[in-house]
């Protein structure tokens, strides 16, 4: 693929959205209730006036109509009047919304230009809605939420330039700017750009020169493949990946900072399944519920088995404190944590802001925002915690066990050897040491010694205490004969070589659910574990469904004891009807080709983020991806 410096272009979107930028050039076309109003109110004002079933002052912003209809103060707006529109004035004024932050002056403008314009709508409004905000038709027309579609390659003039689909489509685009591409470069800078871009390693003298003496026409595509085939490619790659996952080597909460000493399994995983061309489509399933596709128990498992297991350390990488800090808050906030890299890895959008409330700039609920924890609660029930130390899986095998038994019984016969010959040279440096006193003292000595601790009397227990020489042990045995201190040093070794032989109990850092255990998710008022609301099932983003009808996932398929709620979730992500999962993928994979993405913010692809400067070419390659 031609290499060709973004910047022109992203400048020249950057310049058309700014030209289409709330101004006087609206009066072209009149500005609309659904399209211009409704996303002001969304970010400033539903918390109050719409999300909620009870309105503060009575006052429902949904609808044009109720904006006319007004609340306890009258009506908020006069269509044609805006000096008469108490809204326009509370606004201006700064007591609405109240606290500190205000609508943006702009805006304002905006609204008083509407309100002069007659406050016009788009289309007829319905003459009842449901609670909440719903999702409007301009709001699901975002281009993010549209589904993926596989754009034809376009024509262009100079077609001798294009090797592949995405060439064409640079190249149409830079045509309309009178440019073309920059000569094709030579060898010695084809093979340091895949070198670099693939392994992040510069090529070798004697790489390199193979590479400029290959004279066979596919002799590029020969280099790229030799360059992926080699392990530094997961490793390189690999690490994109875990930056996206918040991979860390420690739990990160306190100052204590306490090892995460089975993270790296996870960590090769991944950089495993990127040298093994792992389908991506498998790669989220067995990250988001690898645990689901193996069937219990977790025991004497064949490799494979071992790997998707190791891959649900994906959901093990937020923050999770409850080692030393195991309260509700410190639960729940590592639950928030879990749905904020699931959604910003694979979904591109920013569903915590849902956490409390409905979205302010995105189609998504707070009951969204529910349903999805629903999907992870089996896994994560903050009423029956599990802290990192209690969700450590044994990979000690029936095998294992029967080996540690064997060698632990060959061990027990030396040891009890050596005990018997540390009884025996304890006893012979104690009686050396009790002939060094005289009588009536040494028999005094000797019952001390020989009554239990409990049993001593207050005289024994000082009297011993006026004479340590008589504490005897295994420890201190040198000090009395260095050589008999020396044989049980020696029966130690022996011990120690025996017990070497004892299989090392690995352990992975997993997320598993509770055989039988589904707890019920609550909608938590104002993101507060403290006020439970509703029942919510689990499910996803309305506005990413096909039909408009949010996903439904049942619960306890007859052949698993799980709820199959996450690998459910996964395969809808991975189904290819989700609008969001592949273009976020291939827009990192181009961010990190390339140095920027064709979104500039790749982990927000809703209102807030910026929008595609080469639509049609991510959603070719999205669409590809999948295929």
């Amino acid at each position: 693929m031609a290499h060709l410096s973004q910047r022109p272009v992203l400048l020249a979107m950057l310049l058309l959205v700014a030209a289409a930028a709330w101004a006087p050039a609206a009066e072209e076309k009149p500005l609309t209730y659904e399209r211009d109003i409704r996303p002001i109110f969304r970010a400033h004002c539903f918390d109050c006036h719409g999300a909620t079933k009870e309105k503060k002052g009575k006052l429902d912003l949904r609808l044009q109509r109720f904006l006319v209809r007004g609340g306890e103060t009258g009506p908020a707006i006069v269509p044609g009047k805006p000096a008469e529109s108490f809204l326009l004035q509370r606004l201006r004024a700064g007591e609405m919304p109240p606290g500190d932050a205000r609508v943006p002056n702009d805006q304002i403008e905006i609204l008083e230009h509407w309100i002069s314009q007659g406050a016009p709508t788009a289309r007829p409004e319905p003459e009842t809605i449901p609670d909440g905000l719903g999702i409007t038709s301009e709001e699901r027309a975002y281009w993010a939420f549209q589904p993926i579609t596989k754009p034809a390659e376009p024509s262009v003039k100079d077609a001798n330039r294009v090797r592949n689909p995405i060439d064409a489509f640079l190249l149409s685009r830079i045509q309309e700017k009178q440019l073309t591409f920059a000569p094709d470069a030579d060898r010695l800078t084809l093979i340091k750009r895949v070198y670099l871009d693939l392994l992040g390693l510069p090529p070798t003298g004697e790489q390199i020169k193979k590479f400029i003496a290959d004279k066979r026409p596919d002799a590029y595509d020969r280099l790229v493949d030799e360059v992926l085939e080699s392990k530094h490619y997961g490793e390189r790659w690999g690490r994109h990946w875990l930056d996206v996952a918040g991979y860390a080597d420690s739990e990160g909460y306190s100052n204590a900072d306490p090892v995460r000493t089975y993270a790296y399994k996870y960590r090769d995983y991944v950089i495993q399944s990127f040298n093994d061309n792992l389908p991506f489509n498998q790669f989220i399933q067995e990250q988001l519920a690898g645990d689901e596709m193996i069937k219990p128990p977790f025991a004497n498992m064949p490799a494979d088995s071992i790997r998707k297991l190791t891959a649900t350390g994906f959901l093990r990488m937020a923050v999770d404190g409850t080692d030393s800090e195991n309260n509700d808050v410190a639960r729940n906030q590592m639950v928030a944590d879990t749905i904020k890299i699931v959604s910003s890895s694979l979904l591109g959008v920013s569903v915590g802001c849902a956490q409390c409330h409905d979205h302010r700039y995105d189609p998504i609920s707070h009951n969204d925002y529910h349903r999805i924890r629903a999907v992870f609660e089996p896994t994560f029930d903050w009423k029956k915690w599990r802290t990192p130390g209690n969700r450590k899986l044994s990979l000690y095998t029936d095998k294992d066990v029967a080996e540690r038994t064997k060698v632990q019984q060959e061990a027990a016969v030396l040891e009890k050897e050596r005990n018997q010959k540390q009884t025996e040279f304890i006893k012979i440096a104690l009686e050396k040491e009790f002939n060094r006193y005289e009588q009536p003292l040494q028999a005094k000595l000797r019952l001390a010694k020989a009554t239990a601790g409990d049993k001593q009397t207050d005289e024994q227990k000082k009297l011993l205490k006026d004479y340590p020489n008589l504490n005897v042990n295994g420890g201190n045995l040198y000090q009395y004969n260095q050589g008999n201190a020396d044989k049980i040093k020696d029966y130690n070794a022996r011990v120690g070589k025996i017990k070497e032989k004892i299989p090392v109990e690995e352990f992975l850092r997993v997320a598993t659910e509770v055989e039988g255990s589904i707890p019920e998710t609550f909608l938590f008022y104002r993101g507060d574990h403290r006020q439970p609301q509703h029942a919510v099932g689990p499910g996803g983003l309305t506005i990413t469904s096909v039909d408009g009808k949010p996903l439904a996932i049942a619960d306890n398929q007859e052949d698993s004891p799980f709820s199959g709620r996450r690998i459910a979730y996964a395969k809808w992500l991975t189904s290819g009807q989700h609008p969001l999962v592949a273009r976020v993928l291939v827009n990192r994979f181009w961010l990190h080709h390339f140095g920027h993405g064709i979104v500039q913010t790749p982990d927000e692809f809703g209102k807030l983020g910026m929008l595609p400067t080469h639509p049609k070419l991510l959603d070719w390659m999205a669409s590809y991806f999948m295929d």
